[in-house]
Protein backbone atom coordinates (compact mmCIF):
# COMPACT_ATOMS: atom_id res chain seq x y z
CA UNK A 1 0.00 0.00 0.00
CA UNK A 2 1.50 3.21 -1.35
CA UNK A 3 1.37 6.01 1.57
CA UNK A 4 -1.21 7.99 -1.12
CA UNK A 5 -3.89 5.26 -0.83
CA UNK A 6 -3.28 4.96 3.02
CA UNK A 7 -4.09 8.90 3.66
CA UNK A 8 -7.00 7.78 1.46
CA UNK A 9 -8.15 4.73 2.67
CA UNK A 10 -6.67 4.11 5.80
CA UNK A 11 -5.75 7.56 7.77
CA UNK A 12 -8.81 9.50 6.36
CA UNK A 13 -11.54 7.58 5.47
CA UNK A 14 -14.22 9.17 7.59
CA UNK A 15 -13.84 11.93 5.16
CA UNK A 16 -14.06 10.38 1.75
CA UNK A 17 -17.38 8.80 0.93
CA UNK A 18 -16.27 7.18 -1.59
CA UNK A 19 -12.51 6.06 -0.81
CA UNK A 20 -12.32 2.79 -2.71
CA UNK A 21 -13.36 4.67 -5.84
CA UNK A 22 -10.75 6.92 -5.22
CA UNK A 23 -8.20 4.32 -4.15
CA UNK A 24 -8.97 2.35 -7.38
CA UNK A 25 -8.18 5.60 -9.49
CA UNK A 26 -4.53 5.75 -7.80
CA UNK A 27 -3.51 2.27 -8.00
CA UNK A 28 -4.24 2.36 -12.14
CA UNK A 29 -2.22 5.61 -12.19
CA UNK A 30 1.84 5.15 -12.36
CA UNK A 31 2.85 9.25 -12.64
CA UNK A 32 2.93 10.81 -9.79
CA UNK A 33 1.98 13.87 -10.33
CA UNK A 34 -0.86 13.07 -11.86
CA UNK A 35 -1.95 10.76 -8.15
CA UNK A 36 -1.04 14.12 -6.53
CA UNK A 37 -3.72 15.91 -8.63
CA UNK A 38 -6.29 12.97 -7.45
CA UNK A 39 -5.67 13.33 -3.92
CA UNK A 40 -5.76 17.42 -4.66
CA UNK A 41 -8.94 16.94 -6.15
CA UNK A 42 -10.59 14.73 -3.29
CA UNK A 43 -9.59 16.68 -0.30
CA UNK A 44 -10.60 20.34 -1.95
CA UNK A 45 -14.12 18.24 -2.47
CA UNK A 46 -13.72 17.72 1.25
CA UNK A 47 -13.48 21.10 2.04
CA UNK A 48 -10.20 20.31 3.68
CA UNK A 49 -7.00 21.35 4.01
CA UNK A 50 -3.25 19.21 3.68
CA UNK A 51 -0.20 19.59 6.09
CA UNK A 52 2.62 18.11 4.28
CA UNK A 53 5.94 16.82 6.43
CA UNK A 54 8.54 15.57 4.18
CA UNK A 55 11.43 13.93 6.59
CA UNK A 56 15.12 13.40 5.08
CA UNK A 57 14.06 14.96 2.09
CA UNK A 58 17.83 15.16 1.32
CA UNK A 59 18.38 11.79 1.62
CA UNK A 60 19.22 10.53 -1.45
CA UNK A 61 20.99 13.57 -2.79
CA UNK A 62 23.24 13.64 -0.17
CA UNK A 63 24.01 10.05 -0.80
CA UNK A 64 24.49 11.27 -4.65
CA UNK A 65 26.78 14.32 -3.86
CA UNK A 66 28.86 12.28 -1.72
CA UNK A 67 29.43 9.63 -4.42
CA UNK A 68 30.59 12.71 -6.82
CA UNK A 69 27.81 11.54 -9.30
CA UNK A 70 26.92 14.71 -11.22
CA UNK A 71 25.39 13.19 -14.38
CA UNK A 72 22.71 11.69 -12.36
CA UNK A 73 22.13 14.46 -9.82
CA UNK A 74 21.29 16.57 -12.40
CA UNK A 75 19.34 13.74 -14.47
CA UNK A 76 16.65 13.66 -11.34
CA UNK A 77 16.64 17.48 -10.67
CA UNK A 78 16.80 19.47 -13.82
CA UNK A 79 13.53 20.55 -15.89
CA UNK A 80 12.22 17.43 -16.68
CA UNK A 81 13.69 15.37 -13.78
CA UNK A 82 11.54 13.33 -11.50
CA UNK A 83 12.03 15.40 -8.45
CA UNK A 84 11.90 18.46 -9.85
CA UNK A 85 8.48 17.41 -10.89
CA UNK A 86 7.38 16.51 -7.82
CA UNK A 87 7.99 19.84 -6.03
CA UNK A 88 6.60 21.74 -8.80
CA UNK A 89 3.12 19.44 -8.22
CA UNK A 90 3.73 20.36 -4.52
CA UNK A 91 3.97 24.01 -5.48
CA UNK A 92 0.85 23.47 -7.61
CA UNK A 93 -0.85 22.07 -4.02
CA UNK A 94 -0.18 25.13 -1.70
CA UNK A 95 -2.56 27.32 -4.41
CA UNK A 96 -5.72 24.90 -3.25
CA UNK A 97 -5.39 21.95 -0.53
CA UNK A 98 -1.81 22.50 0.98
CA UNK A 99 -1.78 24.74 3.89
CA UNK A 100 1.78 24.40 5.05
CA UNK A 101 4.30 22.22 4.74
CA UNK A 102 7.15 21.13 7.06
CA UNK A 103 10.94 19.21 5.27
CA UNK A 104 13.22 18.38 7.19
CA UNK A 105 17.02 17.10 6.11
CA UNK A 106 20.23 16.93 7.30
CA UNK A 107 21.06 19.78 4.44
CA UNK A 108 19.70 22.34 2.05
CA UNK A 109 21.25 20.63 -0.79
CA UNK A 110 18.62 20.92 -3.71
CA UNK A 111 17.10 24.05 -2.28
CA UNK A 112 19.03 26.40 -4.87
CA UNK A 113 18.74 23.88 -7.27
CA UNK A 114 14.75 23.56 -7.09
CA UNK A 115 14.27 27.67 -6.86
CA UNK A 116 12.53 28.16 -9.86
CA UNK A 117 9.81 25.46 -9.60
CA UNK A 118 9.82 25.07 -5.59
CA UNK A 119 10.64 28.87 -4.41
CA UNK A 120 8.37 28.81 -1.71
CA UNK A 121 10.69 27.41 1.04
CA UNK A 122 12.01 29.09 4.20
CA UNK A 123 15.22 27.75 5.90
CA UNK A 124 15.02 27.89 9.38
CA UNK A 125 18.05 25.77 10.25
CA UNK A 126 19.57 29.28 11.92
CA UNK A 127 16.43 31.27 13.22
CA UNK A 128 16.21 32.19 16.85
CA UNK A 129 13.13 30.22 17.48
CA UNK A 130 14.27 27.20 16.74
CA UNK A 131 17.63 26.90 17.98
CA UNK A 132 16.43 24.36 20.48
CA UNK A 133 13.57 22.50 18.14
CA UNK A 134 15.74 19.37 17.43
CA UNK A 135 18.18 19.11 20.40
CA UNK A 136 17.54 18.37 24.14
CA UNK A 137 18.65 21.14 26.92
CA UNK A 138 19.92 21.19 30.21
CA UNK A 139 16.56 21.45 31.35
CA UNK A 140 15.17 18.35 29.23
CA UNK A 141 18.20 15.78 29.83
CA UNK A 142 17.19 16.46 33.89
CA UNK A 143 13.42 15.44 33.11
CA UNK A 144 14.98 12.49 31.24
CA UNK A 145 16.64 11.38 34.20
CA UNK A 146 14.05 11.83 36.73
CA UNK A 147 11.74 9.65 34.65
CA UNK A 148 14.24 6.83 33.94
CA UNK A 149 15.15 6.68 37.84
CA UNK A 150 18.61 6.54 37.90
CA UNK A 151 20.48 6.27 41.27
CA UNK A 152 21.70 9.28 43.11
CA UNK A 153 25.00 8.04 42.90
CA UNK A 154 25.46 8.43 39.47
CA UNK A 155 23.74 11.27 38.12
CA UNK A 156 26.62 14.03 38.41
CA UNK A 157 28.67 10.98 36.59
CA UNK A 158 26.03 10.65 33.66
CA UNK A 159 25.44 14.25 33.45
CA UNK A 160 29.32 15.19 33.18
CA UNK A 161 29.73 12.05 30.61
CA UNK A 162 26.89 13.49 28.40
CA UNK A 163 27.68 17.15 28.34
CA UNK A 164 31.08 16.06 27.37
CA UNK A 165 30.23 14.08 24.72
CA UNK A 166 26.83 14.84 23.14
CA UNK A 167 26.36 18.53 24.12
CA UNK A 168 27.57 21.43 22.34
CA UNK A 169 25.38 22.03 19.37
CA UNK A 170 24.41 25.92 18.87
CA UNK A 171 22.75 27.07 15.84
CA UNK A 172 22.89 30.67 15.95
CA UNK A 173 25.32 33.14 17.28
CA UNK A 174 23.29 35.16 19.36
CA UNK A 175 21.24 32.08 21.56
CA UNK A 176 23.20 30.95 24.63
CA UNK A 177 21.66 27.62 25.02
CA UNK A 178 23.63 24.74 23.25
CA UNK A 179 21.81 21.17 22.84
CA UNK A 180 22.31 17.77 22.96
CA UNK A 181 22.16 15.38 20.08
CA UNK A 182 18.93 13.33 20.91
CA UNK A 183 19.78 9.99 18.58
CA UNK A 184 22.83 9.95 21.08
CA UNK A 185 21.61 10.32 24.07
CA UNK A 186 18.52 8.41 23.72
CA UNK A 187 21.12 5.82 22.69
CA UNK A 188 23.04 6.07 25.81
CA UNK A 189 19.77 6.15 28.17
CA UNK A 190 18.90 2.67 26.44
CA UNK A 191 22.08 1.15 26.90
CA UNK A 192 22.54 2.24 30.19
CA UNK A 193 18.34 1.09 31.24
CA UNK A 194 19.40 -1.75 29.51
CA UNK A 195 22.07 -3.25 30.74
CA UNK A 196 22.30 -1.37 34.13
CA UNK A 197 25.74 0.21 33.78
CA UNK A 198 27.03 3.33 31.79
CA UNK A 199 27.35 2.10 28.01
CA UNK A 200 31.02 0.62 26.90
CA UNK A 201 30.59 2.16 23.26
CA UNK A 202 29.71 5.63 22.96
CA UNK A 203 28.93 5.91 19.54
CA UNK A 204 25.93 5.37 17.55
CA UNK A 205 25.94 3.62 14.40
CA UNK A 206 24.02 6.79 13.07
CA UNK A 207 26.52 9.06 13.92
CA UNK A 208 29.29 6.42 12.15
CA UNK A 209 27.55 6.87 8.65
CA UNK A 210 28.58 10.60 9.03
CA UNK A 211 32.38 9.41 8.93
CA UNK A 212 31.12 7.92 5.50
CA UNK A 213 29.92 10.59 4.21
CA UNK A 214 33.10 12.58 5.71
CA UNK A 215 35.30 10.29 3.54
CA UNK A 216 33.52 10.66 0.43
CA UNK A 217 33.73 14.06 0.12
CA UNK A 218 37.16 14.50 0.95
CA UNK A 219 37.84 12.04 -2.17
CA UNK A 220 39.06 15.67 -3.73
CA UNK A 221 42.37 17.26 -2.51
CA UNK A 222 40.78 20.91 -1.43
CA UNK A 223 37.97 19.45 0.61
CA UNK A 224 41.21 17.07 2.06
CA UNK A 225 42.88 20.26 2.93
CA UNK A 226 40.19 22.34 3.99
CA UNK A 227 39.32 19.93 6.59
CA UNK A 228 43.11 18.62 7.50
CA UNK A 229 43.25 22.85 8.51
CA UNK A 230 40.22 22.21 10.54
CA UNK A 231 41.23 19.13 12.63
CA UNK A 232 44.15 20.99 13.23
CA UNK A 233 42.75 24.28 14.94
CA UNK A 234 40.12 22.65 15.93
CA UNK A 235 37.48 24.96 14.32
CA UNK A 236 37.52 27.62 11.10
CA UNK A 237 36.17 31.22 10.68
CA UNK A 238 34.04 31.06 7.71
CA UNK A 239 30.00 31.81 6.60
CA UNK A 240 27.36 29.73 6.49
CA UNK A 241 25.32 29.40 3.48
CA UNK A 242 21.60 28.60 3.25
CA UNK A 243 21.40 26.88 0.22
CA UNK A 244 23.10 24.30 -1.40
CA UNK A 245 24.05 23.37 -5.66
CA UNK A 246 25.64 20.72 -6.32
CA UNK A 247 28.31 22.44 -9.14
CA UNK A 248 29.39 24.39 -6.02
CA UNK A 249 29.70 21.78 -3.46
CA UNK A 250 33.47 20.92 -3.63
CA UNK A 251 34.26 25.32 -2.89
CA UNK A 252 35.23 25.41 0.55
CA UNK A 253 32.80 27.46 1.96
CA UNK A 254 30.24 25.45 0.94
CA UNK A 255 32.36 22.07 1.81
CA UNK A 256 32.75 23.95 5.58
CA UNK A 257 28.89 24.40 5.45
CA UNK A 258 27.87 20.89 4.66
CA UNK A 259 30.10 19.84 7.78
CA UNK A 260 27.63 22.34 10.00
CA UNK A 261 24.85 21.19 8.82
CA UNK A 262 25.56 17.47 9.57
CA UNK A 263 26.70 18.13 13.01
CA UNK A 264 30.33 18.12 12.39
CA UNK A 265 31.11 21.51 13.20
CA UNK A 266 29.05 24.55 15.29
CA UNK A 267 28.97 28.26 16.47
CA UNK A 268 31.09 29.07 19.02
CA UNK A 269 31.26 32.69 18.27
CA UNK A 270 31.87 35.54 15.77
CA UNK A 271 35.14 36.61 15.01
CA UNK A 272 35.76 39.44 11.90
CA UNK A 273 31.75 39.91 11.50
CA UNK A 274 32.32 36.13 10.27
CA UNK A 275 31.18 33.14 12.31
CA UNK A 276 33.66 31.14 14.61
CA UNK A 277 32.59 27.25 14.01
CA UNK A 278 34.40 25.08 16.13
CA UNK A 279 33.91 20.87 17.26
CA UNK A 280 30.66 20.03 19.09
CA UNK A 281 31.92 18.00 21.29
CA UNK A 282 34.47 14.40 22.44
CA UNK A 283 32.48 12.14 20.30
CA UNK A 284 32.84 14.52 16.85
CA UNK A 285 36.27 14.95 17.79
CA UNK A 286 36.83 11.10 18.07
CA UNK A 287 35.42 11.60 13.93
CA UNK A 288 37.81 13.57 12.94
CA UNK A 289 40.76 11.65 15.06
CA UNK A 290 39.50 8.21 13.20
CA UNK A 291 39.80 9.86 9.93
CA UNK A 292 43.27 11.00 10.33
CA UNK A 293 44.29 7.24 11.27
CA UNK A 294 42.40 5.80 8.19
CA UNK A 295 44.16 8.50 5.71
CA UNK A 296 47.64 7.38 7.13
CA UNK A 297 47.10 4.47 6.93
CA UNK A 298 45.70 4.34 3.27
CA UNK A 299 48.15 6.73 2.30
CA UNK A 300 51.55 5.17 3.67
CA UNK A 301 49.98 1.80 3.71
CA UNK A 302 50.44 1.33 7.64
CA UNK A 303 49.92 -1.74 9.05
CA UNK A 304 50.45 -2.51 12.57
CA UNK A 305 49.45 -4.90 15.15
CA UNK A 306 46.09 -3.41 17.09
CA UNK A 307 47.08 -5.63 20.06
CA UNK A 308 50.47 -4.46 20.45
CA UNK A 309 48.67 -0.90 20.00
CA UNK A 310 46.66 -2.16 22.88
CA UNK A 311 49.69 -3.36 24.68
CA UNK A 312 51.52 -0.17 24.65
CA UNK A 313 48.66 2.09 25.74
CA UNK A 314 47.73 -0.23 28.75
CA UNK A 315 51.44 -0.28 29.69
CA UNK A 316 50.89 3.58 29.99
CA UNK A 317 47.98 3.45 32.31
CA UNK A 318 48.72 0.54 34.69
CA UNK A 319 52.37 0.53 34.67
CA UNK A 320 52.85 4.37 33.74
CA UNK A 321 55.59 3.14 31.49
CA UNK A 322 55.22 5.88 28.22
CA UNK A 323 58.17 4.73 26.72
CA UNK A 324 56.58 1.26 24.82
CA UNK A 325 54.07 4.10 23.34
CA UNK A 326 56.16 6.26 22.40
CA UNK A 327 58.40 4.05 20.20
CA UNK A 328 55.67 2.07 18.72
CA UNK A 329 54.31 5.39 17.07
CA UNK A 330 57.29 6.94 15.95
CA UNK A 331 58.46 3.39 14.06
CA UNK A 332 55.09 2.18 13.17
CA UNK A 333 53.66 5.91 11.95
CA UNK A 334 56.26 8.77 11.95
CA UNK A 335 59.39 6.78 10.33
CA UNK A 336 56.74 5.83 7.62
CA UNK A 337 55.88 9.85 6.54
CA UNK A 338 57.68 10.77 3.56
CA UNK A 339 59.86 13.87 3.88
CA UNK A 340 56.52 16.30 2.23
CA UNK A 341 54.60 15.95 5.06
CA UNK A 342 57.83 16.45 7.07
CA UNK A 343 57.55 20.24 5.72
CA UNK A 344 54.18 20.68 7.44
CA UNK A 345 55.37 19.05 10.95
CA UNK A 346 54.66 20.77 13.82
CA UNK A 347 53.02 20.88 17.30
CA UNK A 348 49.61 20.19 16.31
CA UNK A 349 50.27 17.94 13.76
CA UNK A 350 51.76 15.71 16.19
CA UNK A 351 49.24 15.97 18.77
CA UNK A 352 46.43 15.08 15.95
CA UNK A 353 48.21 11.79 15.21
CA UNK A 354 49.08 10.85 18.48
CA UNK A 355 45.17 11.81 19.33
CA UNK A 356 44.11 9.05 16.75
CA UNK A 357 46.10 6.51 18.21
CA UNK A 358 45.28 7.26 21.49
CA UNK A 359 41.57 7.08 20.97
CA UNK A 360 41.47 3.96 19.52
CA UNK A 361 41.97 2.01 23.06
CA UNK A 362 39.11 3.93 25.08
CA UNK A 363 41.43 3.68 28.02
CA UNK A 364 41.48 7.48 27.71
CA UNK A 365 39.59 10.53 26.77
CA UNK A 366 42.64 12.75 25.71
CA UNK A 367 42.11 16.45 25.94
CA UNK A 368 43.96 19.13 23.93
CA UNK A 369 45.18 22.72 25.27
CA UNK A 370 43.04 21.96 28.38
CA UNK A 371 42.96 25.39 30.25
CA UNK A 372 44.28 25.39 34.23
CA UNK A 373 46.03 28.36 35.81
CA UNK A 374 49.39 27.98 34.51
CA UNK A 375 48.38 28.19 31.37
CA UNK A 376 47.31 25.03 28.86
CA UNK A 377 48.18 21.85 28.62
CA UNK A 378 49.36 20.31 25.47
CA UNK A 379 47.99 16.72 26.00
CA UNK A 380 46.39 15.64 29.24
CA UNK A 381 45.25 11.41 29.33
CA UNK A 382 41.81 11.96 31.14
CA UNK A 383 41.06 8.02 32.45
CA UNK A 384 37.94 7.56 30.80
CA UNK A 385 35.17 6.58 33.40
CA UNK A 386 34.11 3.59 31.72
CA UNK A 387 37.57 1.55 32.91
CA UNK A 388 37.86 3.32 36.65
CA UNK A 389 40.69 0.76 37.32
CA UNK A 390 43.22 2.99 35.05
CA UNK A 391 46.04 3.13 37.45
CA UNK A 392 47.66 6.59 35.68
CA UNK A 393 46.77 9.51 34.02
CA UNK A 394 49.06 11.91 32.20
CA UNK A 395 50.14 15.65 31.66
CA UNK A 396 52.16 16.07 28.41
CA UNK A 397 54.23 18.96 27.58
CA UNK A 398 54.79 18.74 23.55
CA UNK A 399 57.37 20.07 21.60
CA UNK A 400 59.14 19.36 18.28
CA UNK A 401 62.32 20.64 17.06
CA UNK A 402 63.08 20.06 13.49
CA UNK A 403 66.87 17.97 12.75
CA UNK A 404 68.89 20.86 12.52
CA UNK A 405 67.44 23.12 15.51
CA UNK A 406 68.82 20.65 17.63
CA UNK A 407 71.21 23.31 19.44
CA UNK A 408 68.39 24.56 20.92
CA UNK A 409 67.32 21.32 22.71
CA UNK A 410 68.25 21.84 26.25
CA UNK A 411 66.61 25.37 26.10
CA UNK A 412 63.41 23.51 25.13
CA UNK A 413 63.60 21.08 27.60
CA UNK A 414 64.34 23.62 30.25
CA UNK A 415 61.29 25.91 29.20
CA UNK A 416 58.93 22.08 28.96
CA UNK A 417 59.68 20.87 32.29
CA UNK A 418 58.91 24.63 33.55
CA UNK A 419 55.53 24.97 32.32
CA UNK A 420 55.09 21.34 33.49
CA UNK A 421 55.61 21.86 36.91
CA UNK A 422 52.89 25.21 36.63
CA UNK A 423 50.15 22.81 35.35
CA UNK A 424 51.11 19.98 38.57
CA UNK A 425 50.75 22.19 40.70
CA UNK A 426 47.47 24.07 39.53
CA UNK A 427 44.02 23.07 41.63
CA UNK A 428 42.82 20.39 39.47
CA UNK A 429 45.90 18.18 39.69
CA UNK A 430 47.79 19.49 43.09
CA UNK A 431 46.37 16.92 45.21
CA UNK A 432 45.65 14.17 42.29
CA UNK A 433 47.58 11.39 42.97
CA UNK A 434 48.72 8.74 40.73
CA UNK A 435 49.63 11.76 37.93
CA UNK A 436 52.36 11.31 35.28
CA UNK A 437 54.27 14.05 33.98
CA UNK A 438 56.02 14.03 30.54
CA UNK A 439 57.80 16.24 28.28
CA UNK A 440 57.91 14.59 24.99
CA UNK A 441 60.29 16.44 22.01
CA UNK A 442 60.16 14.94 18.85
CA UNK A 443 63.38 15.71 16.82
CA UNK A 444 62.65 15.17 12.79
CA UNK A 445 60.31 11.88 12.66
CA UNK A 446 62.82 9.25 14.25
CA UNK A 447 64.13 10.62 17.33
CA UNK A 448 62.20 11.60 20.59
CA UNK A 449 63.92 12.71 23.71
CA UNK A 450 61.82 12.14 26.62
CA UNK A 451 62.15 13.48 30.54
CA UNK A 452 60.03 12.59 32.92
CA UNK A 453 60.48 14.61 36.41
Amino acid sequence: MSSLTQFIEVDYSRFFSDSKEIVHLLEKETDLKRMLEIVYNVVKKADKKIYLIIDEYDHFANDIIAMGDSEYYQKIIQASGFVRDFYETLKIGTKSVIDKIFITGISPIMLDDLTSGFNITMNITMEPLTNEMLGFTDEEIDQIINRVKIDLEQISQIKVQLKEYYNGYLFNEECKKRVYNPDMVLYYFDQLLRYNKLPRELITDNVKTDYGRLDRLTRNQENRKTLEKIILNEGIITKIVSKFSFDRIFEQEYFISLLFYMGLLTINGTKYGLLQLGIPNYVIKTIYWEYIEKKLREDYKINYDLVELQKVVWQMAYDGKLEPFLKFITENVLNILSNRDMIKFNEKYLKVILFSYLVLSNLYKPTSEKEVEGGYIDIFLEKDIRFSDVKYEWLWELKYLKKNDTEQLEQVKEEGLRQLKKYAESKKFKNKGNLKLALIIFIGKDEYVLVMP
